[in-house]
């Protein structure tokens, strides 16, 4: 029984710290590809990176429709079970972070866009 405790926490840990080795190794290799093409005189173009209001809009789209997307799961539960309505409440959490990025990415398109 405290076998599984402690696997459970493994994996938990280890998932996330084997995405992010993942994610670094794959930049890692882009760089070095970019780099062998510079030194080989290929015209690399590099990619654009998106606008920081693109970016912000884009997580207050995710965490808001995610949000959401909890929330009424959660109030569908609580058709069948009126204890789980009381969980519906925690998707208040990432609506309101997904919020507060769409205000950040208004104003940050302000300050780029100071006549838009």
């Amino acid at each position: 029984m405290e076998l599984i405790g402690l696997v459970s926490v493994v994996l938990s840990l280890s998932i996330p710290l084997a995405l992010i080795y993942a994610w670094y190794r794959v930049r890692k290799l882009r760089t070095e590809e970019r780099l062998a093409s510079i030194a080989k005189g290929v015209n690399v173009p590099f990619a654009d990176e998106l606008p920081p209001h693109a970016r912000s809009r884009r997580a207050g789209i995710l965490l808001t429709a995610g949000g959401i997307g909890y929330t009424l799961t959660f109030l569908l539960f609580g058709r069948f079970e009126p204890e789980v309505t009381q969980a519906a409440i925690f998707g208040l959490l990432p609506i309101s972070i997904g919020i507060g990025y769409f205000v950040d990415a208004m104003f940050t398109r302000r300050e780029l866009h100071p006549s838009a």
